[in-house]
């Protein structure tokens, strides 16, 4: 049984396939339409967090390929809690092809892929968010042509996300540099196993924003207070100023540069509204993205 849990569970070659997978069916999508590959197959949708993009493009990816996706919320579900998540994935597997588990811990979506009879997709953890990760990797091959060599720069809290493009360097060939502030780097244990993948270094750190931005390919952001750290909220807003996305950081990177970021976006902490909505900015095709790159792996993984 394959998951899709972490990129560094999959093989290289896999998922450049995945990407080209993603490109094909986009293009196919819009110039009239996908082929319905997973008509009949249905997918169930777990949700611990609430999420704009994840559910539309879950949903809307099963649709364009013929099949079926319905929700189910904490509410209907309280998994690990109203009833346990082993005995929530043999029943849900009985009914799907497949499921999409959105959660806190990523524990859950290990467990759920333990006792699942049908393949599991991790569709967020506080470990790693690897959809959202195929989707950045597919924005930038658009628009470089390549991945390989590249300089992709993350700037501020080093999380979930962070974590997902460090995979994606280790498997598709760029480099990563992670600037964030003293006591918010990206933790060693995660480095050292995407490094052990990549079988090179492929990551720096830094606590220099500007050092970091100057020969970057892509700018890349997040929020600096995740789903579930709110009570940090005010103590990150005095920290992370320095590592704040706007015109006077980009500028200290080539005017090639592309700005990223996963969504949603606290505009006027991370990112600024001129650079949000600024020429370099990508934010709305990489959000488009997550639907082409989770067909991809839709396909691949229940048809």
């Amino acid at each position: 049984m394959q998951h899709f849990l972490t990129l560094l569970e999959w093989p290289k070659d896999e998922l450049m396939r995945l990407i080209e997978e993603a490109v094909f069916l986009k293009r196919e999508h819009q110039t009239g339409g996908n082929r319905p590959v997973l008509k009949g197959k249905s997918l169930g949708l777990i949700f611990q967090k609430p999420s704009l993009r994840t559910r539309v493009s879950f949903e809307m990816g099963m649709v364009h390929l013929g099949g079926y996706a319905f929700y189910l919320s904490p509410q209907e579900i309280g998994l690990g809690k109203r009833e346990s998540i082993a005995d929530v994935a043999r029943v849900v597997s009985g009914y799907v092809d497949g499921v999409m588990a959105r959660v806190f811990e990523h524990e859950h979506v290990e467990q759920l892929a333990k006792w699942s009879s049908v393949p599991i997709i991790n569709g967020l953890s506080d470990y790693n968010h690897p959809c959202q990760a195929m989707a950045d990797v597919l924005t930038i091959y658009e628009e470089f042509g390549k991945l390989a060599g590249l300089k992709v720069v993350y700037i501020g809290d080093s999380n979930n996300v962070t974590r997902s493009l460090l995979f994606s360097a280790a498997q598709f060939g760029f480099h990563l540099t992670i600037a964030s502030p003293e006591g918010y780097e990206i933790d060693a244990e995660s480095v050292k196993k995407a490094t052990a993948a990549a079988g090179q270094d492929i990551a720096t750190t830094t606590n220099d924003a500007v050092e970091a931005v100057t020969d970057a390919d892509v700018v890349y952001t997040d929020t600096w207070t995740s789903m579930g750290q709110e009570e940090e909220a005010e103590k990150r807003r005095q920290i992370f100023p320095p590592f704040q996305v706007n015109q006077q950081l980009l500028a200290k990177a080539p005017s090639h540069a592309i700005v990223m970021h996963c969504l949603p976006a606290h505009r006027g902490e991370e990112i600024t509204d001129e650079v949000a909505d600024g020429p370099q900015s990508r934010l709305f095709p990489q959000a488009h993205n997550r639907l082409h790159a989770q067909k991809a792996i839709l396909a691949r993984l229940l048809r």
